[in-house]
């Protein structure tokens, strides 16, 4: 019987109900959701500009290895040239010197001639200068072409070493 005497009740507080419709006071244009889906197409070709960005910066870093290796191999080599420039330009003798004083000078003339000779023998550019009087300066400048970097404009990379080589009269060192 309880539930005869409700279900009158139930029906009496229906028709009594309140009916409230609500208008929104601005009508949204998409559902709530925190990002809007992307659109069908939105990143076709994402993946290819990141690739095309990321090659042009390993063909850079290549190029920084492979032509850097050729700038240190170029200064090497400019070391080695202007070492040997410069000894064989000491090497000269002045003879009148050690004849008349015994002192071994190094021949100014004949020096610079000497180193400028191996120089221009082995088709390098250079600067050649005497020091003093027992000693010779050689700078030399080498250029080289770039492998890799000639592609972004840089052409070609140049080194350069210097030697300054004294004349020794005697035997001189450890148990001289």
């Amino acid at each position: 019987m309880v539930v005869a005497e409700l279900l009158p009740q139930a029906c009496d507080l229906a028709r009594r109900a309140v009916t409230a419709t609500v208008t929104p006071a601005q009508a949204r244009s998409a559902p709530w959701h925190p990002d809007p889906p992307p659109a069908p197409d939105a990143e076709r070709g994402s993946i290819t500009l990141m690739l095309a960005a990321m090659f042009v910066g390993l063909l850079a870093l290549f190029g920084i290895v492979v032509d850097g290796g050729t700038k240190l191999d170029a200064a090497q080599n400019a070391d080695a040239v202007a070492q040997e420039a410069a000894r064989a330009g000491a090497g000269r003798v002045s003879q009148s010197a050690a004849y008349t004083t015994g002192q071994f000078l190094v021949d100014q003339q004949q020096a610079v001639a000497a180193a400028r000779a191996y120089l221009a023998g082995g088709g390098y550019t250079g600067t050649v200068v005497s020091q003093g009087r027992a000693s010779i300066r050689v700078t030399v400048t080498i250029t080289r072409p770039t492998q890799v970097l000639s592609l972004i404009g840089i052409n070609s990379v140049s080194a350069t070493g210097s030697a300054v080589a004294s004349l020794e009269a005697g035997v001189t060192g450890p148990g001289a």
